[in-house]
């Protein structure tokens, strides 16, 4: 990752101590960015970062020590006496120092400089649910192009992108970046960051709306994401979402492409159609049929979105064509305890990702069917209303049995609706989940897991295999 560090005068003005070219003339380059003063090799440029319960600028001497040729550090974050400390370190070791108002903006605004050296396409994926497994499917899509670098585990946020960004150089074919938010302005940030050729929007949802308040501001915000893109760039979404398309019409003039499923409401309006065969496990696009890599109706729909990102970076789908698909733990995880089969979705739940999940369960070919459902987090005072629509289509689903850890009145409005199951029970905990369910479960049977990541009801997972032993 060679960045000369001239360009950052560009950014920053130049440096308050130290010179950007060598006694000799020859400008100065650095290979590599650190944030983690544990992980400083000589010459790289050191960014201390500012969060709720640490500061990096407390690490600046172990950095400096450990061979770092320049520091960015805000000036409000060094008292009179770290100043000095400071100076007088890097002036004996030839150093440079930048001082700026936000050390955070400047990590972002050195990422969106490295992007701009880079060739590469870079994708960008947002939405109120199925960012990550639509952000694989892109990854897998275009892995023909060659190395393709994707954001990782949960780096999709004001750190985490910039961290992606810069962990790609020449070898990588194309970038999948994932943008989360927890508010407005996040998105917009991230995008001017990454300055997306292409652009994913997986759906507008219910996710977050207590901090937002409606779907109409979370529709604002996954918008945000066209704020940085590229002239000529594109945006890919679902078909047949009025507020989508409301929203991203009053920030938005370019290229957009809808996709949909052949027997989606919205089919008639989009530019790629896909014709799902749930039994035989198979999608058919442009002429082309392609294997299922993820089950669901819901995944279908995401990989509609990669293939329209494939199309327009010039690789039409191939019938039978074999896509390799690795989600994080807890999405799309299927195991067998004691002949039962365990859909394993504990990693996060919105809304329409349990809706989405109780639909695939309804469709395994199992003996009976049973759910785990946790807390929705994060919903406001639409809350209880969306608990109260899971429960309902649980029922509605006719499935055998449901276990609730969901305390307070979203768990007792969603055991009032579901009292007619013939097995219903409410946990305080995951673990006392899987003793409740245990019972229940015989050979052939299927059950799933979901809720928001804070319940963290993959312990209840764990708790069943010890109770049943894994085959």
């Amino acid at each position: 990752m060679p960045i000369a560090l001239e360009a950052l005068q560009q950014l920053w003005g130049a440096p308050q101590l130290g010179d950007c070219r060598h006694p000799d003339g020859e400008a100065r380059t650095v290979t590599a960015i650190g944030t983690d003063s544990r992980r400083i090799v000589p010459g790289s440029l050191f960014i201390p970062l500012v969060g709720e319960q640490f500061d990096g600028h407390r690490f600046l001497a172990d950095a400096v020590a450990a061979g770092c040729q320049a520091v960015v550090a805000q000036a409000d974050r060094l008292d009179e006496g770290a100043m000095a400390a400071l100076v007088g370190q890097l002036s004996a070791a030839d150093g440079l120092l930048w001082l700026v108002e936000d050390t955070l903006l400047a990590y972002q605004q050195l990422a969106g400089l490295w992007r701009r050296q880079l060739a590469q396409p870079v994708v960008a994926v947002t939405g109120s649910a199925g960012k990550t497994s639509t952000r694989e499917l892109i990854r897998a899509v275009l892995a023909p192009l060659g190395p393709v670098l994707a954001s990782s585990g949960n780096e999709n946020n004001d750190v985490g992108v910039p961290l992606t960004l810069l962990k790609a150089d020449t070898s990588h074919r194309a970038l999948v970046v994932e943008m989360g938010m927890r508010g407005l302005g996040e998105i917009e940030r991230l995008s001017r960051c990454a300055q997306p050729d292409v652009a994913v929007i997986t759906n507008i949802g219910t996710a977050h709306i207590g901090r937002l308040g409606s779907r109409e501001a979370i529709g604002q915000a996954k918008c945000e994401i066209v704020a940085g893109l590229q002239p000529g760039a594109l945006v890919v979404i679902p078909a047949g979402d009025p507020l989508l398309d409301g929203a991203l019409a009053r920030v938005w003039a370019g290229r957009v492409r809808r996709v949909a499923l052949a027997d989606d409401p919205g089919a008639g309006d989009a530019d790629l159609v896909g014709v799902l065969d749930e039994d035989a496990g198979t999608l058919t696009v442009a002429g082309a049929t392609l294997p299922l890599p993820l089950d669901g109706r819901h995944q279908a729909r995401n990989l509609m979105l990669a293939l329209a990102v494939a199309e327009e970076l010039g690789l039409p789908p191939a019938s039978g064509q074999s896509l390799a698909v690795d989600l994080p733990g807890g999405r799309s995880r299927r195991l067998e305890l004691g002949g039962v089969q365990v859909l394993d979705e504990t990693y996060n739940a919105s809304p329409e990702a349990v809706l989405a999940s109780l639909e695939l369960l309804a469709r395994q070919p199992a003996t009976r069917r049973f759910a785990v459902l946790g807390t929705m987090l994060e919903l406001g005072d639409q809350s209880l209303s969306l608990h109260r629509s899971v429960a309902e289509r649980a029922v509605e689903l006719g499935l055998d049995g449901l276990v609730l850890v969901v305390p307070g009145e979203e768990g007792a409005v969603m055991a009032a609706v579901a009292a007619g199951l013939r097995h219903l029970s409410r946990a305080a905990t995951p673990e006392e989940a899987a003793a409740a369910i245990a019972p229940w479960l015989a050979p052939g049977d299927a059950v799933l897991f979901k809720a928001s990541r804070g319940v963290a009801l993959e312990r209840a997972i764990a708790a069943l295999e010890s109770l049943r032993g894994a085959v």
